[in-house]
């Protein structure tokens, strides 16, 4: 696989995209030698890259983040630094975008920049979630992120999983899904994620499978705090 210098992950809530731009950004820094992580996602107060800050710095990985995210800010904006991913040409950014329309909308200020830049605009799947379990679905999430972002998708991540309750099966089901709708987006799959543990069982079954670790904000609470 080879990486643009901007990846942008956007999908509706629930699609798994925080855990994939983390994985991501790890992958990317064992061969690149500058990477910066972009928490663009001001509307989920959850689980976010900023969350993984310590981590991501133990990693030799920049974080950008908005102190505004999940806080009552009616429209919360984006930080200033995030011009820095297009000003710095020599550094590999991941941007994590926030789930639906809202989470996309304050993008659109980085429009024609992306679009100049060398980016890989992805739209993230997970057809365990309710809201994105047909193709319909599917298009409507992702012509509403376009029209408000102003940026057009380049490619389909599978990202299915059940949480806790993810089996091999779980991921080669959805490959079929995944499959059609980048089919009729007329868009490649660019990967398929799955765990590291069941890596073994789907690789063979699935398009460009990409093995992921599951990182629990729980777990960098206990970072901050030793």
């Amino acid at each position: 696989m080879n990486p643009a210098r901007i990846t942008l992950f956007a999908g509706h809530y629930g699609s798994g995209k925080t855990q994939l731009a983390i994985n991501y950004a790890v992958w990317l820094k064992q061969t690149c030698d500058t990477v910066t992580l972009a928490d663009l996602d001001i509307v989920n107060p959850y689980f976010r890259t900023s969350d993984s800050a310590v981590f991501l710095s133990e990693q030799g990985i920049r974080l950008i983040a908005s102190p505004f995210a999940g806080s009552n800010v009616d429209v919360p904006s984006l930080p200033s630094a995030t011009q820095s991913i297009f000003d710095e040409t020599r550094t590999y950014a991941v941007l994590d975008v926030g789930g639906d329309d809202r989470g996309a909308l304050a993008l659109g200020r980085y429009a024609s920049q992306l679009m100049v830049a060398q980016t890989s605009v992805l739209l993230v799947l997970n057809q365990s979630r309710p809201q994105t379990r047909s193709i319909d679905d599917v298009l409507l999430i992702k012509q509403e992120i376009e029209a408000v972002s102003r940026i057009l998708f380049t490619g389909i991540v599978n990202n299915t999983h059940l949480g806790a309750d993810t089996t091999a099966q779980t991921v080669i089901d959805s490959h079929l899904f995944a499959l059609s709708v980048a089919e009729t987006v007329h868009l490649p799959l660019v990967m398929t994620t799955v765990t590291r543990p069941l890596f073994d069982a789907v690789a063979p079954h699935v398009v460009n499978p990409f093995a992921i670790d599951i990182f629990h904000k729980e777990q960098f609470i206990r970072r901050r705090s030793d």
